[in-house]
């Protein structure tokens, strides 16, 4: 079965929860499977995930299931998880710091190498042994080490200049962290904008519709 050509967004977003709870799987030394199973761990329809992987040329075998540790290295494969895309991280502060210290970039297809602040209490400071660096130093840095990507953890007000800034050296994927939406003055842009108040309040609406009887 080939790959369909264009493949909707709701499964590629499922594609890292299939790969998290087969890792969960293969962990616990699970390494067989049914659609079914693994249905009911996940909260999807059997059907759901045949129809997710078929967009990827299908796996597993009707009355077998799927190999666990194959399909998990699959979806790695197809998420591009050994790419180690040279990504750096713009705004030092206590978010910075959290998503530099705490993300597994190595695991998931990124290599972080390097950590800019215009604060100058924390400029020569290190965070996961990457020294954090003057954004004066910004050029200098991209030309001579080319990462593609960058991640933002800075206020939305700065966030503007600097990716310009960083478009211009060649960085066109970004994991923005700020509330500055720039994807559509640049198009040809890849970003995945991370806001975490939104999260917040889609949790307050769950909540509050189920205190009042109609379950989310």
């Amino acid at each position: 079965m080939q790959k369909k050509d264009k493949i909707s967004m709701s499964v590629i977003r499922r594609l890292p929860r299939y790969y998290r709870f087969l890792s969960d799987l293969e962990r616990r030394g699970i390494s067989r499977i049914s659609s079914r199973e693994l249905s009911d761990r996940m909260g999807l329809t059997a059907s759901q995930i045949r129809q997710d992987l078929n967009c990827f040329g299908g796996f597993g075998q009707q009355g077998y299931g799927y190999m666990v540790h194959q399909l998990k290295e699959e979806i790695g494969s197809i998420l591009g998880l050994n790419a180690k895309y040279k990504t750096i991280l713009i705004g030092a502060g206590n978010l910075g710091r959290a998503v530099a210290t705490h993300m597994s970039f190595e695991t998931k297809g990124f290599s972080l190498i390097g950590i800019f602040d215009s604060n100058p209490d924390l400029i020569g400071q290190k965070i996961r042994n990457i020294p954090v660096m003057d954004p004066a130093e910004l050029d200098s840095f991209c030309r001579a080490h080319t990462p593609t990507v960058a991640i933002l953890c800075l206020p939305m007000a700065a966030a503007e200049g600097i990716s310009e800034q960083l478009i211009s050296l060649g960085i066109k994927n970004f994991w923005n962290f700020s509330h500055y939406d720039f994807s559509a003055s640049h198009p040809d842009v890849v970003v995945e904008n991370v806001h975490m108040n939104d999260s917040l309040m889609t949790l307050c609406y769950r909540i509050t519709n189920r205190e009042q009887g109609n379950d989310a």
